[in-house]
């Protein structure tokens, strides 16, 4: 392996060097490169738009790495800010190969090599790449889009938000089933976004107009996805098609967790907190 350019990657992960991963001379332990690179490797399946558990049991396999290699160029420090940069480099008949290089701004400090083989996870014998495996990690190398956004009503797209939201509200934050589910589904626009293997991972609803107010409500991200930008993407075709219909303002109920992604979507607060479905909410809006 020899030294590469940050212009050779699609993909980073940014982390600071901490205290626990250094020695005496504030230096990282050699095994926390490995360690580095594995993070990053979870985080390049969450911008596939791939819940790696469910993803690879509708694969019917699994990843196991058959090789690691790491070549020092120089080391990262106690408090460095590095990025981690990854790509998925060839794809053979059942093994694939990433190229990784840890950066500390422009300086290129480590050089990483990872082989997976795709296995049956019962047997743990290998078996070839899937080809829709295949093509979402070529297609995204290749600078595609990995999830796909779809907007129509309930009798549409109602049975994959339905199971999204149950995922979301009622299993994870265990809000009981007769506050989640209303009578106004069938009049709202409903917003999908699926990853390249067809599964939903995350959704939203427009109310109908009330003088000239939209309401959105019900955002949902599958919990694994979370902060890839697929919320945003919900919001932003949500927000277009008010805007479309004539809306001049839309407005929203945020818990309280999720005011910053609203914030960083443009929205404002308005009013005081509320206890809605057992949590803390406020309301938010923004002008169109």
């Amino acid at each position: 392996m020899t030294a590469i350019q940050r212009s050779d990657f699609r993909f980073f992960h940014r982390l600071r060097v901490r205290w626990a991963e250094v020695d005496m001379q504030k230096i990282v332990f050699n095994a926390h490169y490995l360690m580095y690179f594995d993070t990053a490797i979870a985080d390049y399946w969450r911008v596939l738009a791939l819940p790696y558990e469910t993803a690879m049991h509708q694969l019917e396999g699994d990843l196991y790495v058959v090789k690691a290699t790491v070549e020092f160029h120089a080391s990262a420090r106690v408090d460095d800010q590095i990025e981690v940069a990854m790509k998925c480099s060839r794809i053979g008949t059942s093994s694939m190969t990433f190229n990784g290089a840890i950066f500390r701004g422009d300086e290129h400090l480590i050089s990483g090599e990872i082989v997976y083989v795709f296995a049956d996870p019962t047997t743990q014998t290998s078996r070839p790449v899937p080809p829709r495996l295949r093509d979402i990690l070529m297609g995204y190398e290749a600078g595609e889009d990995m999830a796909e956004l779809r907007v129509g009503d309930w009798a549409t797209l109602g049975s994959d938000a339905r199971a999204l939201r149950t995922a979301v509200f009622v299993e994870e934050q265990r809000i009981p089933k007769e506050l989640e589910w209303d009578d106004a589904d069938p009049q709202a626009l409903h917003a999908v976004a699926y990853n390249r293997l067809g599964q939903a991972v995350a959704t939203g609803r427009l109310l109908p107009s009330e003088g000239g107010v939209a309401k959105i409500g019900r955002m949902a991200v599958n919990r694994v996805l979370r902060g890839c930008h697929l919320g945003g993407e919900v919001l932003q075709a949500l927000m277009h098609a008010a805007g479309a219909r004539g809306d001049h303002e839309v407005m929203l109920h945020a818990q309280r967790s999720a005011v910053g992604f609203y914030t960083r979507q443009g929205f404002r607060p308005r009013g005081e907190p509320f206890e809605e479905a057992g949590m803390e909410h406020l309301e938010m809006f923004t002008t169109l």
